[in-house]
């Protein structure tokens, strides 16, 4: 099968796309055909070799893949039924989705739902995915369309790109924050009322002036204190990334004074019962034209190139792999 295999050759990482042997029975009960995948954050981080990702080599990258079941020994999957994958460490320690053929454990897939194409769920992906956990997690704390502005940070991103689009289709008033004013008529399209520049986040105090109901944040670090600092009164964060940094150089006063929610999301180990209700919720919720708007669609022998672009921040929205 053909795939992208990750090597490292004198402590630099290197990327080639080249036939290799279908992956073995011991690593997972059910065999996937590929069809499609997509290029994240983290595997444009391991592709490049820019960041800790990959541990043992060789590697397949692609942390997420659609397809169909080649074979299965478990009875809940069979031949032909159409699957998608995210998380679960696959493409990191687990040979993932930039390849023709993928042999995973049968926990991890999620039976395709109806509305949605084994493209299109590509098109959503890890990122969308991710979206979606963020939206329910607002939903969970009690923002509502009528609570107030939501503000969504990293916006061109793909979790940032879905996370408006889920939004606007709720009925929710989103503001975003980007980068790049070249992204401005993009991210309108999607849904976003007004944008703000990242520059407005860069310094921040303890509490400021109350604006948003809810965020989505994508960047973490000075960003995620200034939204903290910035919550109504019951607001809440979903916070699913850490492009600007892990540290967090804030106080507890917005949690204490304003009862402000700092609400986790992770994608890679979340609950099967939970990763089935929000791709259901993904098929309803995202309208034709998401999918016509946020997507850009590649190659595998492509995947090295664009890994780059998007470290060099030149990629908006999602990279859609074709695998075959």
């Amino acid at each position: 099968m053909k795939a992208v295999v990750l090597e490292q050759v004198e402590g630099q990482t290197q990327a080639e796309v080249k036939q290799i042997a279908v992956p073995a029975e011991e690593l997972g009960n059910v065999l996937v055909n590929v069809e499609w995948s997509s290029l994240n954050y983290k595997d444009a981080l391991a592709i490049t070799g820019k960041g800790k990702i990959i541990r043992n080599f060789p590697m397949v990258p692609g942390i997420d893949f659609a397809g169909r079941v080649a074979a299965s020994s478990d009875s809940a999957f069979s031949a032909g039924q159409e699957v998608v994958l995210t998380g679960w460490g696959v493409g990191e320690n687990h040979w993932g989705g930039l390849a023709e053929q993928a042999r995973v454990k049968s926990e991890w897939l999620v039976p395709l739902p109806a509305g949605l194409t084994a493209r299109k769920a590509m098109i959503v992906g890890t990122a969308g995915f991710t979206a979606m956990l963020c939206v329910m997690a607002l939903e969970e704390a009690g923002v509502t369309p009528t609570s107030g502005e939501v503000v969504v940070t990293g916006a061109s991103g793909g979790v940032g790109s879905t996370a408006i689009a889920l939004l606007h289709a709720l009925g929710y008033q989103v503001v975003a924050v980007s980068g790049r004013e070249s992204t401005h008529d993009y991210l309108r399209q999607l849904g976003a009322s007004r944008i703000l520049p990242r520059s407005e986040f860069a310094e921040t105090r303890p509490l400021e002036k109350q604006v948003w109901a809810g965020a989505v944040d994508t960047v973490g670090g000075n960003v995620l204190a200034k939204l903290l600092a910035q919550m109504n009164y019951s607001g809440c964060v979903a916070a699913c990334g850490l492009a600007g940094g892990f540290s967090l150089p804030t106080t507890v006063m917005p949690f204490i004074l304003r009862n402000v929610r700092l609400q986790g999301v992770d994608s890679v180990s979340a609950p099967i019962e939970r990763r089935v209700a929000a791709w259901e919720r993904l098929a309803k919720l995202l309208p034709e034209s998401f999918y016509e708007t946020a997507t850009t669609e590649i190659g595998l022998e492509q995947a090295p190139k664009f890994a780059d672009d998007i470290m060099n921040n030149a990629v908006q929205g999602r990279t859609l792999v074709k695998v075959s």
